[in-house]
């Protein structure tokens, strides 16, 4: 479904990208881990068009997009959150879905509000449909980030860092629905460093640092590997 080539960034000196190859599966859950600075969010940027590669391709279902503009993405089946939750503040919950799903989704009115429907339910947002974006709990704005991604109808969900910020319990009731999402043949890429929510979904797990993947296999080896623990520990393993 996706596949990056060769993919490098660099903004001045700083390399944030250093030809990652990297390819996902229809419908697999994959998970990206790495200490600050690693250039993860990077990563989701140069996937979603607002960052655009110095070199190599990005190609979605067989078709190259690396040129193409982010809302051409969002059309074409990838969606995403933001790490800091940017709804409409002054529109409910469900209008924030509705201009999701007209604009990026392409739905007609009609179809639109049975969709968005849909997605509050899947969210777990039923109750909170018509309360201005602005009044949500933490929790909640983060349940809306996933939910507005949704309602683009796409077939690869980016997250970036959704628990934090998130209590136990919280974490614990997002972790259901992530894997709800997955449930429905939704693939996903998920930056965390909340790691024992991403292990609880994630079928492989890539680590970068410097801008380079480090590592990409499974995700208990991954994390107990050397490599990786030298990385997050600044001293050998």
């Amino acid at each position: 479904m996706l596949e990056l080539r060769a993919v490098s960034k660099a903004f001045g000196g700083i390399v944030v990208a250093d030809q990652i190859d990297l390819k996902l599966a229809p419908g697999e859950a994959l998970g990206i881990i790495g200490p600050n600075g690693a250039g993860k969010s990077t990563l989701l940027n140069l996937i979603t068009g607002m960052v655009k590669p110095d070199r190599g391709q990005v190609i979605f279902d067989g078709r190259d997009i690396t040129r193409a503009a982010p809302e051409e993405r969002s059309r074409a089946g990838i969606g995403r959150s933001f790490q800091i939750p940017q709804p409409f503040d002054s529109l409910t919950a469900f209008e924030n879905l509705l201009v999701a799903a007209m604009f990026g989704g392409q739905l007609s009115e009609h179809e639109a509000v049975q969709h968005c429907g849909n997605m509050l339910a899947l969210t777990g947002l039923e109750a909170r449909a018509n309360t201005p974006a602005g009044a949500l709990p933490l929790l909640d704005r983060k349940r809306l980030e996933m939910a507005r991604a949704l309602a683009t109808r796409p077939r690869l969900l980016l997250l970036d860092e959704i628990a934090g910020g998130l209590t136990d319990a919280e974490c614990q009731s997002l972790i259901a629905t992530i894997r709800d999402i997955g449930a429905e043949g939704v693939a996903i890429v998920w930056i965390e460093h909340i790691v024992h929510a991403l292990l609880a979904v994630v079928g492989r797990l890539v680590a970068l640092d410097f801008g380079r993947v480090v590592m990409d296999g499974e995700p208990n080896a991954v994390m107990q590997s050397d490599e990786v623990q030298t990385i997050y520990m600044g001293v050998p393993a």
